[in-house]
């Protein structure tokens, strides 16, 4: 498909030399196409660069939702687990591509894709931990908003510190058991109940 073609070309690109150097006409060689064609999926750059983020926030919420959905009546610690591992492994598939998107956007304007994807993830992973089958959630959206803030933020950092595969693994056990130690805590809170 052509705007497969052209997304492709534009991630390998981006790799190679960044964002400041990508131009339409580098993208439309690399892809195969005329730049006529490419100007008929995007008229500009910025276009092209936002058009692929949105694809790549489109295709990680669907793997969050289904994680989700997988996970519903389990345990807490169990979903909360699953949810780390599912956007841990989404995100380093293709680390190179993860790191590219990151510093591709930095003068974009993405603010709707970023609150679409949150607004996606947040009902899923809501509806999620409001099924677990050992905890009842006084506050879920705070608790919801803590949790996915903080595992977000991790594996952003793990991308913008460049750390190395150990580190990173290292990094997610840690997330895990600072997660898991977190809903332990709001046992005797008033934040949650055990069921």
């Amino acid at each position: 498909m052509t705007v497969d073609a052209i997304f492709e070309a534009t991630i390998q690109l981006l790799i190679r030399s960044g964002a400041d150097s990508l131009t339409t006409t580098r993208v439309a060689e690399r892809a195969g196409v005329s730049v006529g064609t490419l100007y008929q999926y995007f008229p500009n750059k910025q276009a092209l660069i936002y058009a692929l983020n949105e694809r790549y926030l489109e295709t990680l919420a669907a793997k969050i939702e289904a994680t989700c959905t997988a996970q519903n009546g389990q345990p807490a610690s169990t979903m909360l687990k699953a949810l780390i591992d599912a956007y841990w492994r989404a995100k380093t598939e293709r680390p190179e591509v993860t790191r590219a998107l990151y510093r591709s956007v930095a003068d974009l304007d993405n603010s709707a894709l970023i609150e679409a994807f949150a607004s996606r993830v947040d009902t899923a992973t809501t509806a999620m931990f409001a099924s677990a089958c050992d905890a009842d959630f006084a506050d879920l959206a705070s608790v919801n908003l803590t949790l996915v803030t903080v595992i977000f933020g991790t594996v952003r950092n793990v991308f913008e510190r460049g750390l190395d595969s150990q580190d990173a693994e290292k990094l997610q056990g840690q997330l895990c058991l600072m997660c898991d130690a977190y809903l332990k805590a709001l046992d005797g809170s008033s934040i949650a109940q055990p069921r």
